[in-house]
């Protein structure tokens, strides 16, 4: 594979690259780039955090990049996350890495690695880092990087809260990260690393390659909530509560901006199945293979596909991906297991 194509396959998954040059020019000079993303386990799995995920960890290694995965379950901790219950937490991300397996993410080239385990083993080379970067900044630069725990700057967050970005940002170099995947909200602890790369004198600074945030799917719900169950798929619902969901869901006639129905299409079913079938009656223009997003959205702001006929079409693309997810959940012992506790478990923001 040719450096450009390897550029373009990994620059795809990011809505923002900080900067595109640095990529370019890491992927000219180093044939496995390492590549970061964490997450929390705090409570079931989203379609957004299962399949874009997925689909992204499978564009990064099919361009030659390793891929580590950070099992963020000390994080879930200071963050009280399902209250602070480690055992908990470590259950969720045990269910995590299943369906993400389950989904079709492929493992080669790819390590999960468990923040409370690493940090332990390594902690002479980890807690320096964390102290270095939280003496070289003030509190409002680190209190600034509180949107990356679903919080905000007038919330009133605990100490571990605020020892929390400084780790975080530890993580991108303990990890020897050359580019931080994650989404848009993380940024601002990304942007820090970046940061204290300048103020050590170090030339290679972490790439930042941020993904799209799926909005829920409610009117005017900017991302999904776990807490709230009707804002997202979830990767083990059930057909029937994916119908329902859609049905539910803000779609607004003729109308584009805003609207999380086309926004799944868009992120999930496009990159996907490569085109998105709509079956409807003769009498309102018969089945439709829509090749690109451009030509749906062109369609729909004319009112020639009715929202009537795009949610049912929605909803059967959606269940087509999830339907491995349920197969697995239902045949595998130890994963019906880790479902029936995460579901069990009380979400605590």
């Amino acid at each position: 594979m040719s450096v450009e194509e390897k550029f373009r396959i990994v620059r795809s998954i990011g809505e923002e690259c900080i900067q595109e040059d640095e990529l370019l020019n890491l992927l000219t000079k180093k044939p496995q780039p390492i590549c970061y993303d964490g997450f929390e386990p705090s409570g079931r799995m989203h379609i957004a955090q299962g399949v874009m995920k997925a689909l992204s960890v499978n564009k990064l290694t099919s361009a030659g990049c390793k891929v580590k995965i950070w099992v963020a379950d000390w994080f879930a901790q200071l963050n009280n996350k399902l209250g602070g219950d480690l055992k908990k937490i470590q259950t969720v991300g045990r269910y995590l890495i299943e369906i993400w397996i389950a989904v079709g993410m492929r493992t080669e080239g790819v390590e999960f690695l468990w923040s409370s385990e690493e940090i332990n083993a390594r902690a002479d080379e980890y807690w320096p880092l964390v102290m270095d970067i939280a003496r070289r900044n003030k509190l409002p630069r680190i209190m600034r990087c509180c949107q990356i725990m679903g919080r905000s700057e007038q919330d009133e967050l605990t100490a571990a809260q605020i020892l929390y970005p400084c780790m975080q940002c530890a993580d991108i170099f303990f990890l020897k990260a050359d580019i931080c995947q994650l989404g848009m909200d993380q940024r601002k602890v990304n942007v820090l690393a970046r940061e204290y790369c300048d103020d050590i004198k170090r030339k290679n600074k972490p790439i930042i390659l941020s993904h799209h945030m799926l909005p829920g799917l409610q009117q005017g719900q900017e991302k999904m909530s776990k807490s709230d169950p009707s804002s997202a798929i979830y990767m083990e619902d059930e057909e029937a509560e994916v119908n329902v969901k859609i049905k539910k869901a803000y779609c607004p006639p003729k109308i584009v901006e805003g609207n999380p129905c086309l926004e799944y299409i868009k992120y999930i079913i496009f990159p996907w199945d490569k085109n998105f079938v709509v079956e409807r009656s003769e009498a309102n223009g018969g089945n439709k293979t829509f090749e690109s997003y451009e030509e749906l959205v062109a369609d729909y702001e004319e009112g020639n596909l009715h929202p009537g006929d795009l949610k049912p079409s929605l909803s059967r693309a959606i269940n087509k991906i999830l339907q491995p997810v349920r197969n697995h959940f239902n045949k595998n012992a130890n994963a019906k297991d880790l479902l029936k506790r995460v579901k069990g478990y009380r979400v605590t923001r």
